[in-house]
C-alpha cells in the first residue's frame, strides 16, 4: 500500500515544468509565436547542418537556438521586467539582426556550394529562419521607433511650451 502515489506527490514537478513553459497568452502573442518559430527553425537547421557535409556551419544555428531559447524563457517568465540591467529591446533587436544576416549568408553557401540533400534542407530552413528573424527585428524596430517618437514628442512639446511662455513675457 506504500507504492500508491497520492495526487499531491506529482504537484511540485508539474509546477516546476509549468513555470518553465511559456504561458498561453504569451505563446499566442506575435512575439511569442516568433520566438517559438525562431527556436524551432534554429534547431531544425542545426540538425540538418549536423547531418550534412556543410557541418562547419553547425555553430551558427546552435548559438541562435540557445539565444532564442534564452530570450523566450526571459520574456515568458517576465525575467526581463525583473532584471533591468540590460536594454532588452536593443539586445533582442541586435540578436535578430545578426541572426538574420548570418543565417542568410550560410544558407546561400549551403544551397549553392554543397550538393547533398541535407545541406539543401539546412539552407531552406535557414532561409525560413532568416525570414522569421527579419520579421522579428522589423517589429522590434517599429516598437522602438514609436517609443522614441513618443518620448521625443513630449520633450519637444515641453520645449516649445517653454519658448512660448518666454516669448509672451518678452512682448509685454
Amino acid at each position: 500500500m506504500g507504492d500508491i502515489e497520492t495526487p499531491d506527490s506529482n504537484q511540485p514537478r508539474q509546477n516546476v515544468l509549468l513555470s518553465v513553459l511559456p504561458t498561453k497568452e504569451f505563446a499566442t502573442s506575435k512575439k511569442g509565436m516568433l520566438l517559438i518559430a525562431e527556436v524551432a527553425l534554429s534547431f531544425i537547421s542545426f540538425v540538418c547542418f549536423a547531418a550534412s557535409t556543410a557541418a562547419s556551419f553547425v555553430m551558427v544555428p546552435v548559438l541562435e537556438f540557445l539565444l532564442a531559447l534564452f530570450v523566450l524563457f526571459a520574456y515568458s517568465t517576465k525575467f526581463n521586467e525583473r532584471f533591468k540591467g540590460f536594454l532588452w529591446p536593443l539586445m533582442d533587436f541586435l540578436r535578430c539582426v545578426t541572426a538574420s544576416i548570418i543565417f542568410f549568408i550560410i544558407s546561400i553557401i549551403a544551397v549553392s556550394k554543397y550538393a547533398d540533400s541535407s545541406s539543401k534542407a539546412a539552407g531552406i530552413f535557414g532561409f525560413i529562419a532568416t525570414i522569421a528573424f527579419a520579421l522579428d527585428f522589423y517589429l522590434i524596430f517599429n516598437e522602438l521607433a514609436s517609443f522614441l517618437k513618443q518620448g521625443g514628442g513630449e520633450s519637444n512639446e515641453e520645449q516649445s511650451g517653454q519658448q512660448d511662455d518666454s516669448s509672451d513675457s518678452d512682448s509685454d
